[in-house]
């Protein structure tokens, strides 16, 4: 196949580009800040802040924690039913445009969030949480339809250095509306909740322009003599009868699960942890995330062209060691450690965006020559998902458990070491495949 237009390309990578602000102001940086501000009682002294939920007390950094583990469990249930009906009825592009208004709606609502209402909030988060991870299956099956498999590395790239830029300019914006909104007449909450208004805003506008750049899919079933759901459970059960006689493919996920169980609750927890347990000022924490990002976009294209140099599944095993060793320098951080947090933040910005762009190229390239594009990625959503419901349970638990998040960070050094062993195994299946 031939790599798409231009147009199309770019298109592609402006959907990253519209949605990346979820990531960075609701996942990463001003929501977690200001969720922790309102369910504290702002006296550093005390151990663990809680609050009540449903007749029950939480501690509540493990509280937000559970919501989004819901929201991934939500994610999980329904994206391989719609990812199928999408390849049987040639409609992603629908449920690309349907899940973008939903979250870009659910950040909307997050307006109205404040201390009098803690259930509405997290129902709110998870809305828009469903919204940001169900689209993404969608997202991500069109780079097999757009791009050759020797251009996928570069344009996967592309949409994650994109999504940095465009959340980047957005959330300065934002840090102006929290940290100097006295100046404009604006109260640091009101800043906050001005912030995720406009998240909503800039994900459905930027939205509505990538979307309509992708070219529509065609429908691989006759849909007058096929239910909808009866269409996608074939389509699933079609899928899975040709992941078993995919070993190398199959190892990968496995392997994929669990690096990306610690990869995907350190970028979900990492605000919360600096916050409550390294004492770092909200101030100082937006900087860090901002330097993160900053850094990422040069990280995902030098990781993109190490792979092109080594082979994808070297360059994974690399980057999952080096997160091994960036989890214990987390684990070693000093309270109040402002300085070693910003060190932190530019090294694991450097291969926060690299392991995500060629996790998703090296699967595009693993999978076999199909039009089920969609349900062959609802897989790897899957796998995705289910590991950050376990990865953020586990965070919570340890945390409810022994008091300390610093306990939950050795939790997800395990993931990274456990996935590294299965990188090798990946690796060589993939040896024995080639062999003659």
């Amino acid at each position: 196949m031939e790599t798409a237009s231009k147009k199309v390309i770019n298109g592609w990578a402006m959907y990253d580009w519209a949605n990346s602000v979820y990531n960075l102001v609701i996942t990463s940086t001003i929501f977690p800040a200001y969720y922790e501000a309102i369910t504290g009682d702002g006296d550093d002294t005390t151990p663990v802040d809680t609050v009540r939920l449903f007749g029950r007390e939480f501690v509540n950094t493990s509280l937000y924690d559970y919501a989004l583990a819901v929201a991934f469990i939500i994610v999980a249930l329904i994206s391989p039913i719609l990812s199928s009906i999408a390849d049987s009825r040639g409609n992603k592009r629908q449920f690309l445009r349907f899940f973008c208004m939903v979250g870009s709606l659910g950040c909307s609502a997050l307006y109205f969030f404040d201390a009098s209402n803690l259930a509405y909030g997290l129902s709110a988060l998870i809305v828009a949480c469903v919204g940001f991870w169900s689209s993404f299956v969608f997202y991500n099956s069109y780079l097999p339809d757009i791009a050759a498999p020797e251009d996928r590395d570069k344009v996967s790239a592309r949409g994650f250095m994109m999504g940095y830029i465009g959340s980047v300019i957005l959330q300065i914006f934002c840090f102006v509306l929290v940290l100097q909104g006295d100046a404009f007449g604006i109260s640091t909450g009101k800043g906050s909740q001005l912030s995720f208004l406009l998240v909503g805003i800039w994900w459905w506008g930027f939205g509505q322009l990538a979307i309509n750049r992708l070219p529509k899919s065609k429908p691989l079933v006759d849909i007058a003599h096929t239910s909808v759901l009866t269409g996608g459970f074939k389509e699933l059960k079609k899928v899975w009868h040709q992941l078993k006689e995919l070993p190398v493919l199959k190892k990968f996920l496995l392997s994929f699960f669990f690096y990306n169980m610690g990869v995907q609750t350190v970028m979900l927890a990492a605000t919360l942890y600096g916050k409550s347990e390294l004492n770092i000022p909200t101030t100082n924490l937006i900087i860090a995330i901002l330097i993160i990002q900053l850094v990422a976009i040069p990280g995902a294209w030098v990781i993109a062209r190490i792979s092109k140099k080594i082979g994808n599944l070297h360059t994974l095993m690399i980057t999952v060691t080096f997160w091994i060793f960036l989890c214990y320098l987390g684990y070693l951080i000093p309270k109040n450690g402002i300085n070693e947090f910003y060190v932190l933040a530019c090294l694991v910005g450097f291969v926060m965006g690299g392991i995500q762009s060629i996790s998703r190229s090296t699967y595009s390239k693993l999978m076999p020559e199909t039009k089920d594009t969609t349900s062959f990625f609802s897989f790897y959503d899957v796998t995705e998902k289910i590991a950050i419901i376990i990865g953020m349970f586990s965070f919570g638990y340890i945390n409810e458990q022994t008091g300390s998040q610093r306990n939950s960070v050795l939790i997800l050094m395990s993931f990274f070491i456990i996935g590294l062993i299965l990188l090798f195994l990946t690796r060589r299946a993939e040896k024995a495949a080639l062999k003659p």
